[in-house]
């Protein structure tokens, strides 16, 4: 049966001192001063921790295992490879929207864009319908032969417009193109070229010369060659086709002649029911090139 002024007895086993340690009867504490001493020894213990440290707040424990973070070499290859892929989609995006040609076009701009691709899509549709025109009259016409020779002979003279064997007189437009700061170079005239026969140009004439599907444009001497034919500057285009498709296929956002007046050059575009492409071409047998039908 133990003593209640032993010293310590408030605490549990653990805690309590050893015997040598404890005080002897004449130098031990009074009952009062004696509870205060055990009440600060067990707020002592509850305040440490198991390795005799301070304890941990929740708080404190949630930030020692987030902090200093454990990450692994699997972790760490694939958190470079997420980085790397963001980065790679976050430059396409951004260069796609700085290189679009539409990009802060007008609400009006849009529209006629897509009129142009309308009228595209129309023109394909009747040269589709005329072709299927042709087929149904060679099998349904009594003289089948005579038939295949007058279709022939039309297929002739459109390929001969088109080669620039034969000439060619329609509605169309005519471009005129001055520049003194050399901004009209030979890409520049082959893009505008690209663009009249995107809008469904027919034929056509760049100073005297007929270009053709195989003409090609060269930079000689501070002016342009086409075909190897020198033209020198104001460039004046004549060019069959329907005028309402070819001068807003020119005056696109981002177009011809938006770019060359940028670049401070002088265009001007003018519609004209009757447009003349009399320069010729010599037919030229491929070198190499035979009719499978052969």
């Amino acid at each position: 049966m133990s003593d209640d002024n032993t010293p310590g007895q408030g605490l549990p086993p653990e805690r309590r001192l050893p015997p040598e340690r404890r005080l002897p009867p004449e130098r031990e504490l009074p009952p009062e001063r004696q509870e205060t001493a055990d009440a600060q020894g067990r707020e002592t213990a509850d305040a440490q921790g198991e390795d005799g440290g301070p304890r941990l707040t929740g708080r404190q424990r949630l930030a020692k295992a987030v902090w200093p973070p454990r990450v692994t070499r699997a972790q760490l290859i694939v958190a470079l490879l997420l980085f790397v892929l963001g980065l790679g989609l976050a430059i396409q995006v951004r260069s796609t929207s700085e290189n679009s040609a539409l990009r802060g076009a007008r609400r009006e701009d849009l529209v006629r864009i897509l009129d142009e691709l309308d009228d595209r899509t129309k023109r394909l549709e009747d040269e589709k319908r005329q072709l299927e025109g042709q087929r149904t009259q060679l099998e349904t016409s009594s003289d089948q032969a005579e038939e295949a020779r007058k279709q022939t002979r039309q297929k002739a003279a459109q390929l001969g417009v088109l080669a620039g064997t034969v000439a060619a007189e329609g509605p169309g437009i005519r471009m005129t193109i001055k520049d003194r700061a050399g901004a009209a170079d030979s890409d520049a005239l082959l893009d505008a070229v690209q663009e009249l026969r995107a809008a469904g140009a027919e034929a056509m004439e760049v100073n005297g010369v007929r270009v053709v599907a195989s003409t090609h444009f060269t930079d000689s001497g501070g002016g342009v060659s086409v075909d190897g034919h020198r033209i020198d500057q104001p460039y004046r285009f004549e060019v069959i086709g329907k005028p309402a498709d070819l001068e807003p296929a020119l005056n696109i956002p981002g177009g011809v002649v938006q770019t060359l007046k940028n670049k401070q050059a002088t265009v001007e575009v003018t519609r004209s029911g009757k447009i003349t492409v009399d320069a010729l071409r010599q037919a030229k047998r491929p070198d190499y090139a035979r009719s499978s039908s052969q």
